[in-house]
């Protein structure tokens, strides 16, 4: 017999767990689920479930997290070539899949039960704006007149993202209320929604010279869903789950962007970061052509580990980091509030 290691039986235990839960939220919902009950499914310990979760609410958020990240995109994605019809591509994506997942019915309750959970999903959803915005705006970019300033579709990516996360809340509410094609024509119709959104670029923060090694991990772009090394040049931007709108400073700069996402609580708001952008960015990449999705890269960084090798050892959901890498080594870092447009945008460096 083959002796596993600690992190081998660890990572079989939540596994397990994972399993477990999975089943018994299906079968009995959250609300009547049991942290005794998961144990027995899964033949461990209660001790050995909080080892690996720290409540049942961190353990519903992995679950959904897990589902929706193993969710296969099809071998043949009808991605629009246009605004119009990569919008209706976007959104008949996730309407499929609206009242045929019962284990989802307890996740809106749970995260408007608290403020811990509140703020942090409210800037989730203005990083999916984002990014959104960021795909419709390479189909269709926005102009401005001479003079006038950044233009941009951020606000009518909240309109979209408004309409579809209604959607699945009335599916779930309600269910045969809601016609779901009309879902997908109403998104269809709001590609031609003239808002006049601009962007106003942010006082910078101050910026410091440094001139360290940069020696990033493999980490998870969770845009694209597939692993990478931030180890090229650009700016990697190091934000607590309460400040993740911060990282539009440093986008909209056309800096090559890495963006970490870091919170005090990672057991718990980690999969819960995972499963808001994992519901996005699954839709996007059936629906938006590859050269259209965004360049930006955003990771979970649960373990803290690329905010370490930034030089941020202790994070929290109100950190706002950002350093600037050049040929391999840490040139510039800044701290506070616009610290990612000031080294995104080469402001003067502090000596």
């Amino acid at each position: 017999m083959v002796r596993l290691s600690r992190a081998e039986t660890q990572e079989r235990n939540r596994a397990r767990v994972l399993d477990a839960a999975r089943a018994e939220f299906a079968e009995r919902g959250f609300r009547d689920a049991k942290i005794d009950t998961i144990a027995q499914r899964a033949e461990l310990t209660r001790g050995a479930v909080y080892s690996n979760f720290p409540g049942k609410r961190a353990l519903y958020f992995a679950v959904l997290a897990d589902l929706a990240e193993r969710t296969a995109t099809p071998a043949n994605p009808q991605r629009g070539p246009d605004l119009r019809t990569a919008l209706g591509a976007l959104a008949r994506a996730w309407v499929t899949s609206l009242g045929h997942d019962p284990l989802a019915r307890d996740l809106m309750p749970e995260v408007v039960a608290e403020e811990v959970t509140r703020r942090p999903f409210t800037q989730l959803l203005k990083l999916d704006a984002l990014l959104l915005s960021l795909a419709m705006e390479a189909l269709d970019p926005v102009v401005p007149p001479p003079g006038a300033p950044p233009m941009r579709m951020v606000r009518k990516a909240e309109i979209v993202l408004t309409t579809l996360h209604g959607a699945s809340q009335l599916a779930t509410a309600a269910p045969g209320f809601l016609e779901p094609f009309d879902v997908v024509s109403a998104c269809e119709q709001l590609a031609g929604l003239e808002l006049g959104d601009w962007w106003p670029p942010p006082r910078g923060a101050a910026v410091q010279q440094d001139d360290s090694p940069w020696t990033p991990p493999t980490v998870v772009d969770l845009v694209r869903g597939e692993p990478i090394t931030p180890d090229g040049d650009g700016v990697i931007v190091v934000l607590g789950l309460n400040r993740l709108a911060a990282v539009e400073e440093a986008v909209r700069t056309g800096a090559r962007v890495t963006l970490a996402m870091v919170t005090g609580t990672p057991q718990e708001l980690a999969p819960l970061a995972r499963l808001v952008l994992a519901q996005l960015c699954m839709s996007l990449r059936q629906a938006f052509p590859t050269e259209a999705w965004p360049r930006v890269r955003v990771v979970c960084d649960e373990t803290g580990a690329l905010a370490g090798a930034a030089g941020v050892p202790a994070v929290s959901d109100e950190t706002e980091t950002a350093i600037r890498v050049e040929r391999g080594r840490i040139v510039a870092r800044a701290e506070g509030s616009g610290a990612g447009h000031a080294v995104s945008s080469g402001a003067r460096v502090r000596t």
